[in-house]
């Protein structure tokens, strides 16, 4: 085969690669064969790339102190606490499916999504029904199966060991007290 009809059939699989119509292993097993193992060069990352993306993912565990210092040490209103935690949990969120539709490290967005709706829903029923620790037992087992759930459908065992965890302490903690 000449080297013009390997270079377009090179360029097509990276760009099936890159938007996602054929699954990675599959690409890199085309690129393999037609490259001749040879890896192309415009599909190397710069290292420099790849240390911004970590930088960035970091700026998501900022978002759990500032959820924390919003809801437990300012006089806003319920309100307005709750919209707060609603609008940091849906930003981990978006940036989740984000990271994940781009291949990058998604469970640091994830984590602290997760975290902050814990923390968020934790503080807010235990306002609303504070003499009801059923309800708090109820919301923090839903909390622990929505971890399990993701956990699961992305396959992420940290998550689903968390889950599970979580609710063995729950069940423990319901038959102690």
């Amino acid at each position: 085969m000449n080297e013009t009809r390997k270079k377009i059939i090179v360029n097509e699989i990276m760009n099936w690669r890159k938007n996602r119509m054929l699954p990675e292993h599959y690409c890199d097993f085309l690129l393999a064969l037609y490259t001749e193992g040879n890896e192309p060069e415009n599909m190397r990352e710069p290292a420099a790339i790849k240390k911004i993306h970590w930088k960035n993912h970091y700026l998501f565990l900022m978002l759990i102190p500032l959820a924390l210092f919003l809801i437990h040490f300012t006089e806003l209103s319920i309100t307005l606490q709750m919209a707060f935690s609603i609008l940091f949990v849906l930003t981990g969120i978006i940036f989740t499916f984000y990271f994940f539709r781009k291949g990058i490290l998604l469970q640091i967005p994830l984590i602290a999504s997760a975290l902050i709706l814990l923390l968020s829903t934790v503080e807010f029923i235990s306002r609303l029904f504070p003499e009801r620790l059923i309800v708090l037992y109820i919301i923090i087992f839903l909390n622990c199966f929505l971890w399990l759930l993701t956990g699961w459908k992305l396959k992420l065992p940290s998550f689903i060991i968390s889950g599970v965890l979580g609710i063995i302490l729950i069940v423990i903690s319901i038959f102690v007290y």
